[in-house]
């Protein structure tokens, strides 16, 4: 593994316990590009992992609690008459940050929540007729509770599908959770943690995972998995050909943390469960999902 990510794993590890698989590939899709979609009950720290990497990368964030009535100008901004100048002037909303918490995203409206995803899409906002681009780089970490819960608003399948990874943080084990309660609080951590990265070191890394290589073998496995997700019949959504893009993003970051320039089959299966699930789950839920990935995996011939 490449020395620099090593130690933010590691680092992000002596705060979040016992969660290093979790992290790595939470750095994964961050290397990729993409953003993440992080459902688990309250209370498993989800907020304190993501405060955590955005400190250690360098990278300004902003935390949005989304709630039923949020809405779309609270997180995007607007126009505000400026009488001694006689006209409007835009303010920026919380959106404008490189790392956004959007903590539990599917207690807020439809509608807002598709203020959102428009802008992880676009990586701007579109304001009275016209466009105001969001930093680079612009990364998104959502929170959502379990579907089941009162007061959520599921995310549709098509919004689910802007997210690149989803995780589940799941409960401590009964050894760290003992650890956590002896121990200062994760907060005040925080604090006293210097950043590994800087954002423009982030986006020099991003650039080098683009360069990562694809085989025609790997560029076919994927698309055998693929296939095999349209053939079964087990109540999974059928993947699309973006999920197959967002497989090879999230193999090539983790082919790029270990410090390697091109892919191997080992790097889409490392990945595959937190790429594919949330989409072959849709509205059945992550866990659904995961089961379905493992599944997916288990009858696709892997290449030697």
């Amino acid at each position: 593994m490449q020395p620099v990510f090593e130690k933010l794993i590691n680092e992000t590890s002596n705060i979040v316990l016992d969660k290093s698989q979790e992290i790595k590939l939470a750095v994964t899709c961050l290397l990729s590009g993409g953003h993440l979609l992080i459902e688990d009950v309250p209370g498993v720290g989800k907020t304190t992992l993501v405060q955590t990497l955005a400190k250690l990368s360098g990278l300004e964030t902003k935390r949005i609690q989304f709630t039923v009535d949020l809405l779309p100008a609270d997180i995007l901004g607007g126009q505000v008459y400026n009488s001694r100048d006689h006209k409007f002037e835009f303010h920026q909303g919380p959106l404008f940050t490189q790392m956004v918490l959007a903590d539990e995203l599917n207690r807020a409206s439809p509608r807002t929540q598709g203020a959102l995803l428009q802008a992880m899409e676009e990586n701007q906002i579109s304001l009275d007729g016209k466009n105001w681009p969001l930093p680079e780089p612009f990364f998104v970490i959502a929170t959502q509770n379990p579907h089941q819960q009162m007061g959520t608003f599921p995310l549709p399948e098509s919004q689910l599908d802007r997210f690149l990874m989803s995780l589940e943080l799941n409960y401590a084990s009964k050894k760290t959770e003992i650890e956590l309660f002896r121990s200062k609080d994760s907060r005040d951590k925080i604090t006293t943690l210097n950043s590994i990265l800087s954002s423009a070191q982030f986006v020099q890394f991003k650039k080098q995972v683009s360069d990562v290589t694809v085989s025609e073998i790997i560029a076919i496995y994927v698309s055998d998995l693929l296939d095999k997700s349209r053939g079964l019949k087990n109540g999974s959504v059928p993947l699309s050909t973006r999920a197959g893009i967002a497989l090879i993003k999230a193999g090539k970051a983790w082919a790029f943390i270990e410090g390697r320039n091109y892919l191997k089959p080992e790097d889409i299966q490392a990945v595959a469960i937190s790429v594919l699930s949330h989409r072959l789950g849709g509205n059945h839920g992550r866990k659904s999902g995961r089961e379905w990935a493992k599944e997916l995996l288990r009858e696709t011939s892997v290449p030697i």
